[in-house]
């Protein structure tokens, strides 16, 4: 799938309106054009919104079925929920070129002119009215409501330079278009809508209902041609403010969106979202390779981030965001990435000492329950601190079930300690263990293909282990600072 806002293909040649009529080309509303290409892309087997992962089942045929009906729709859901992804997507079902006439500031279609300027210019140049050609990126608006949001902001006001030109108050010329007419034939997004002043949402009323906009009292109709999408958080949680009944009835559908359903779908989410294939520095053996992230530790932060969720500490109306886990990979891969170029790695790979660098650069994106005036900042961060743990428990178990690592254990028999911490490199920590029992099983349970079985990728897999074995109480552990030791 292409990004919609990148070109295709080439913008067709500027034409005229006599050779745009001669070409047999028709005025199709940009509703039943978003209908058409989205039965087309059905049709042929293909993702109708590609990229928005966890909503195959769920989300997307409730968008399906309102854009089939031509519906304008509302988004409800908790933040970092992708509300504005799939706004954004949407795009991709617009034609990619579309025929405008040249110079209108309201996109109008030369066969459906809608201001009184594209009527004049037909009338005078008749079919040689010049035509060019609107790619779908720039037929995509949209307004983050704001208190300080004005109508005319969104539909339009008079411009007292045109009229300071000479023009009437009367004259429909002196207008100056706001965002949702500068949107006309196309999709026009208002994001958390409730945040509107209840006075500007009246002035959308007549966008939905009757397709058309009132400034300032002109006798002024035009009949715009858009889809118009919104927003919001559940009202129970922003207490900012509230959707009028008159607007949201005039909304054909409401969607409600919501976080992964399944962990194989967070998991999906975290490799499609997270930058962590950067390259680009030195370590002190040559220039760096691009980080690599182990499964096993994507799932930890996923899991991680499920918990948090369901935890009774956390403000369980503001939800906790798709931005808490990306931002979390993130973390663990630059903690990666710093422990190789100070240690002299090549490779950078991630391991289980990279985790509690994500408590700290988490912790102000989730609102803890009950908090106050005076936060408990301590008490949060063990919060954190215990959820990561049980989350890197779980995985152990999910992973490690049944795999004999005895073999590991019997080194810590004679009071043998290991140590690690986010700076000793892999050398270094399987220095320490000798032959390891069974590596290749570990590594294979890990997910690592035998063509990529590293030495770096063979101390985040003992590591793990490590880790996996203290929190089933079979090894113990002290840490301190950046140094962890694990012994019998």
């Amino acid at each position: 799938m292409t990004d919609p806002a990148i070109p295709a293909t080439p913008s067709p040649a500027p034409t005229t309106l006599g050779e745009l009529r001669a070409a047999g080309v028709s005025f199709t509303p940009v509703k039943a054009e978003l209908r058409a290409n989205l039965l087309a892309r059905i049709g042929r087997g293909r993702p109708s919104l590609p990229g928005m992962v966890g909503f195959e089942d769920t989300v997307v045929p409730e968008v399906e079925r309102a854009l089939i009906a031509g519906h304008d729709l509302v988004l409800l859901g908790e933040r970092g929920q992708g509300k504005t992804r799939l706004i954004r997507t949407l795009v991709g079902l617009l034609d990619e070129w579309t025929p405008v006439l040249v110079g209108s500031e309201l996109n109008e279609h030369p066969l459906h002119p809608i201001s009184v300027w594209a009527h004049r210019q037909i009338a005078e140049h008749g079919d040689a009215t010049p035509v060019g050609w609107l790619h779908r990126s720039d037929r995509f608006g949209e307004k983050l409501a704001t208190p300080d949001t004005s109508v005319g902001d969104l539909i339009g006001d008079v411009d007292p330079i045109k009229v300071a030109e000479g023009r009437t108050l009367g004259d429909p010329e002196t207008v100056h278009y706001g965002l949702v007419p500068r949107t006309n034939r196309g999709i026009f997004s208002v994001n958390e809508l409730p945040d509107l002043a209840e006075r500007i949402q009246v002035a959308l009323l007549n966008v939905l209902e009757e397709r058309d906009i009132q400034i300032r009292g002109y006798r002024v109709r035009l009949p715009l041609d858009l889809l118009l999408v919104a927003s919001a958080n559940p009202e129970d949680y922003t207490n900012r403010g509230r959707i009028i009944t008159p607007l949201k009835d005039r909304f054909g559908a409401e969607v409600r969106t919501h976080y992964p359903l399944e962990l194989a779908d967070e998991i999906r989410l975290l490799h499609q979202e997270a930058q962590t294939s950067w390259t680009g520095g030195e370590g002190g053996n040559g220039t760096l390779d691009a980080p690599v992230v182990p499964e096993h530790l994507a799932e930890i932060i996923a899991r991680f981030t499920r918990l948090v969720r369901e935890s009774s500490h956390v403000d369980q109306r503001s939800g906790v965001s798709a931005r808490f886990a990306i931002a979390g990979l993130e973390t663990v891969t630059a903690s990666a990435v710093r422990r190789a170029a100070i240690a002299g790695e090549t490779r950078p790979v991630a391991r289980v000492v990279d985790l509690p660098s994500v408590v700290p650069a988490s912790r102000g994106k989730v609102e803890f329950a009950d908090s106050g005036s005076d936060p408990d900042d301590e008490r949060e961060v063990e919060v954190l601190e215990h959820l990561l743990r049980q989350a890197t428990a779980q995985t152990f178990r999910a992973r490690c079930a049944g795999l004999d690592l005895t073999g590991l254990q019997e080194h810590f028999t004679g009071g043998e300690t290991v140590e690690s911490g986010e700076l000793v490199p892999a050398p270094a920590l399987l220095g320490q263990l000798g032959t390891i029992p069974k590596l290749a099983e570990l590594l294979g349970r890990l997910g690592v293909p035998e063509g990529e079985q590293s030495a770096e990728q063979a101390a985040a897999a003992v590591e793990f282990a490590l880790e996996g074995l203290y929190l089933t109480r079979r090894l113990a552990k002290d840490t301190d600072g950046t140094r962890t030791v694990y012994g019998a």
